[in-house]
């Protein structure tokens, strides 16, 4: 058997390509948009790619299926409850795909989603034990995919939780401790509350360490899995639609790089810019109105939060990196994307009036301000997690991935003092208050982690 994991870290997503290096067929599982690498996989090992499966309609990421059928004929599988636009092959619980002796048997696990699967995976077709099961959101290393998110319109989180409930303690706690684990996701993803950093674990690791997994009844299971989860994106319910549909295949030569002429016109004409620089070159000069998204970092997600996906867009790239930006936009779906423009400076050089710098604030400046007859509102722009943990005294909490909507909420007569934990999205937030027309914002240097470093 060949059995390869592919981790994207900007994403925290994982997808697999299993193989029977006998007969070389092939299935590749929650593929991402950009597929280059699973074709060049078969094709270096002889491989067919006979089959694409997706575990569910996933809600963080635009999945490949579409591509990756369109690039090696394969067939698309999805739970028996998918229904799509595009033809698919429902599978069915028990159901088994022969690859030669790998064998893969389907396994209905539905409440992150109602249609989700996990894939059991034996080397030798009559193995009592197997080799390991792809769980896709259902168990996560650590936690298990949260039942509260909009991409089951119509099913309420209890309807999901309950799911799940069976899903986790009667079907996946049932497998053989020895059994590998293989999720969909890991650390960093919005799609639960606890993940690990880990890539793999066993039944039996989780069944001693899982919170979620420990012996309980299906009412506290609820409870506490729709306790404390973070903030969805607001990307995550276009993209749980956009998977059923026939949509567009993804063509990373249809981008290019811009003029500096060409950049500001389309601009002018209404574009939004996201200017994928590190906060500090940002806030020594951008485009006035531009958000700042920085590209090394979780580029596609954070870009998901501020930006709706009808809006057309204009990439800054730093150091020539316009087309990863472009590729990484379009793994969310997002690809109304103009063009990127590879050299900022000279544009900003040739173009004073259209600069503007970042209002910042060190920690010792704030404290300062604190204490005055007219402070600053300060707003937390951290998860809910990551607040129980110490907060500023008096600020206001409003997570990055709801500023967008609820941004109304702020007052306009008295400055807002934005942080994080470190920096980067406290920039991000205050570079989309700017963009919305609030104008005394500043951001906090070195974020919550300085404040308490200076307590």
């Amino acid at each position: 058997m060949i059995f390869n994991q592919y981790y994207l870290d900007c994403l925290s997503h994982a997808s697999y390509l299993i193989a029977d290096e006998r007969t070389g067929r092939a299935v590749v599982v929650d593929p991402r948009r950009d597929v280059d690498e699973y074709v060049a996989e078969a094709e270096a090992h002889g491989f067919t790619v006979e089959a694409v499966i997706n575990t569910h309609f996933h809600a963080d990421f635009l999945a490949g299926h579409l591509e990756l059928a369109d690039r090696t004929g394969a067939w698309i599988g999805y739970g028996r409850r998918a229904e799509t636009e595009y033809p698919i092959r429902k599978l069915a619980d028990g159901e088994r795909i022969e690859l030669g002796d790998v064998t893969l048997q389907i396994m209905e696990t539905p409440g992150h989603t109602p249609e989700s699967i996990s894939i059991l995976v034996y080397e030798q077709p009559d193995d009592a034990v197997p080799y390991g099961v792809l769980t896709g959101d259902a168990l996560f290393i650590g936690d298990v995919g949260r039942p509260d998110l909009l991409a089951s319109v119509g099913v309420t989180a209890a309807e999901l939780g309950a799911m799940l409930y069976d899903s986790v303690h009667r079907k996946l706690m049932a497998l053989p401790d020895e059994t590998l684990v293989f999720p969909a996701h890991g650390a960093g993803s919005a799609c639960g509350k606890n993940l690990s950093t880990d890539r793999q674990s066993t039944i039996g690791r989780e069944r001693a360490t899982n919170y979620a997994c420990a012996p309980m009844d299906e009412d506290a299971f609820v409870d506490l899995v729709t306790a404390g989860q973070p903030s969805a994106p607001g990307y995550f319910g276009y993209d749980a639609d956009l998977n059923r549909r026939d949509r567009d295949l993804f063509d990373p030569a249809a981008v290019r790089a811009l003029t500096a002429t060409d950049f500001l016109r389309r601009r002018a004409e209404g574009a939004v810019v996201l200017d994928g620089r590190d906060p500090l070159d940002f806030a020594a000069g951008h485009l006035d109105a531009s958000l700042n998204v920085a590209a090394d970092g979780r580029f596609a997600e954070q870009a998901g939060t501020v930006v709706t996906p009808d809006r057309e867009i204009l990439v800054i790239a730093p150091d020539g990196r316009g087309a990863e930006l472009v590729t990484r936009l379009a793994r969310i779906g997002f690809d109304r994307v103009t063009g990127h423009l590879d050299d900022p400076e000279t544009l900003l050089l040739a173009h004073p009036e259209l600069v503007r710098h970042s209002a910042r604030l060190t920690v010792h400046t704030l404290r300062t301000e604190l204490a005055g007859s007219r402070p600053p509102l300060v707003v937390d722009v951290r998860g809910a997690a990551e607040r129980e943990n110490g907060a500023v005294p008096g600020s206001l909490h409003l997570p990055l991935a709801e500023l967008l909507t609820r941004h109304t909420e702020l007052p306009t007569d008295r400055p807002l003092v934005l942080h994080c934990a470190g920096g980067v999205r406290s920039s991000i937030a205050a570079s989309l208050l700017r963009h919305l027309g609030h104008r005394n914002v500043y951001d906090l240097i070195g974020g919550y982690t300085a404040w308490q470093a200076a307590a």
